[in-house]
């Protein structure tokens, strides 16, 4: 494909990319700007159902249906439009609504590698809910709804490799320095001209050696300022490299440990229990997991990536060259474990190449996992939104705003047309009687004021573009997350309110 590798996600999460396949189910204006904002990076493919055709009304809020297409199918126009904006990507469409497939071939949806929904009513959103969960197939459910919009996340595993954490800290293990790390550090004279980071440790091993010898590094606020004073005492006019050495002592030492993430993946029965259906991220994180127990005394494989230091060019090359192979020796321990467990597991040894575990290696400090829950459970009593409400009574606020929406599409099933649409008043009381017997049915002894139901009936179902388009452009982030399997996304609700411009995320 002809779209460049974004510098967000890198070639890497652009290939990956380029590979999937998502189902746009439900043509409105958010699912179409969700859509809109995997086309441009160049998703590989798109499916868009829907079994309607394009009204008057669809016109005012949706950019991609226009006049021409006046009583036509409405997936037809979405993915025709769509494709336009990047004739590269793959677009398909079939003339058929969310529930006529549910119920007549219902394993169409397991071909994605995702599925968008929006706007559904009630009743499809659950049976859409239970269908993917069994198949596995990830599902991002997307609502807008006047100045409202909600994204909701089901996906039953998630594994993250690429985290992109705000405040990574660089591994330089230069407390405990690997064999060929320790020798080039002190084989090499420290002058003006090296990285601070052979600065850094000259003046470390004489501040040890004023701790009686103890082969620690520093960790208080005044074992850091004095090993600072140590540096600043010695230096001399236009010494870059110490003081860069100087600023680098709160953060050069203590990575590499096992943190509290990768100790529960350590820890999991998915990695502790392998067997043939098991993901190969968890096969990967078994490896990982003996080589750092019983090889590396308890340390990570080092990434081998290195800050910006001011140097010259050789003795920066020569210290990245030593970093460098260490990491490739550490990838390659845990790789010849992976090929182990893959001839126990009586699996193809290509099933896990190196790259990924080289990749797996350099992130091994951030991994995560995410395990989710299904939107199907929210529908039934369940203590997990108990701590949602409050009070008595759902005043303004955001939470208050997610059931109303929940009511508003059980109103759709019951009443069989759109609250507000003709008589806002009588749908008012209408739609608080359902809300009240929905939260009843939930076990909650709860109301939701009357100005939260009025607004959502005075919207009288219409999408206003700029939501929508605010929405899809978070909802497409999610799933470039999801698909790429860099950075961490939303888990697992995140409502917005225009009017107010306030955002909550909540795990449901």
């Amino acid at each position: 494909m002809s779209s460049p590798a974004p510098k967000l996600w890198g070639e890497h999460g652009q290939m990956l990319l380029e590979s999937a396949n998502i189902c746009l189910a439900n043509v409105t204006a958010v699912g179409c700007e969700t859509a809109k904002g995997l086309v441009l990076p160049g998703i590989g493919g798109f499916t868009v159902a829907d079994g309607s055709t394009v009204k008057e009304e669809d016109l005012g809020n949706n950019f991609f249906l226009d006049a021409s297409y006046i009583g036509k199918s409405k997936a037809l126009a979405c993915m025709q439009l769509l494709q336009e904006l990047n004739p590269d990507v793959n677009g398909d469409y079939v003339d058929e609504s969310v529930d006529y497939i549910l119920a007549n071939r219902s394993n169409f949806f397991d071909n994605f590698d995702l599925v968008i929904a929006s706007n559904l009513n009630e009743q499809t959103l659950i049976s859409l809910s239970n269908r993917l969960w069994e198949s596995n197939v990830p599902l991002l459910y997307c609502r807008s709804l006047g100045m409202l919009g909600t994204i909701r996340l089901q996906i039953k595993e998630h594994c993250i490799v690429e985290a992109h954490p705000d405040n990574r800290q660089f591994d330089l293990r230069l407390e405990h320095p690997f064999e060929t790390l320790r020798e080039h550090l002190e084989s090499t004279e420290v002058t003006s001209k090296v990285p601070w980071l052979l600065v850094l440790y000259k003046y470390l091993k004489v501040w040890q050696k004023q701790q009686d010898g103890d082969q620690k590094a520093p960790k208080n606020y005044k074992e850091k300022l004095a090993l600072k004073e140590l540096i600043e005492k010695e230096m001399k006019a236009d010494e870059e490299n110490h003081e860069e050495a100087i600023k680098a002592v709160n953060t050069a030492f203590g990575a590499g440990r096992v943190s509290s993430d990768l100790k529960a993946i350590f820890n999991d029965d998915a990695c502790e229990q392998l067997n043939k259906k098991s993901n190969p991220f968890w096969i990967m994180a078994k490896a990982l997991k003996h080589f750092v127990t019983e090889e590396n005394n308890g340390y990570v494989p080092l990434p081998g990536v290195l800050p910006d230091m001011t140097a010259n060019t050789e003795s920066y090359i020569a210290l990245q060259h030593v970093y460098r192979q260490q990491a490739l020796h550490d990838a390659d321990q845990v790789y010849h474990k992976c090929q182990d467990y893959l001839k126990q597991l009586s699996l193809p040894v290509d099933s896990i190449d190196e790259r990924s575990v080289r990749l797996l290696c350099r992130e091994a400090a951030g991994l995560a996992v995410i395990r989710g829950t299904r939107i199907a459970d929210e529908y039934e009593k369940s203590c997990r939104l108990q701590p949602l409400v409050e009070d008595n009574e759902l005043q303004g606020t955001l939470t208050a705003y997610n059931f109303a929406l929940r009511a508003y599409e059980r109103f759709l099933c019951e009443c069989g047309n759109i609250p507000g649409e003709c008589t806002v008043e009588q749908d008012i009381g209408r739609l608080k009687s359902i809300a009240s017997k929905m939260l009843n049915d939930l076990g909650m002894h709860a109301t939701i004021s009357n100005d939260v139901l009025h607004e959502i009936c005075r919207f009288g179902g219409a999408e206003l573009h700029a939501v929508s388009a605010f929405i899809g452009g978070c909802a497409a982030q999610e799933v470039i997350k999801i698909i790429t399997k860099q950075y961490k996304p939303i888990d697992n609700t995140f409502i917005y309110n225009a009017v107010t411009t306030e955002s909550v995320t909540l795990k449901l």
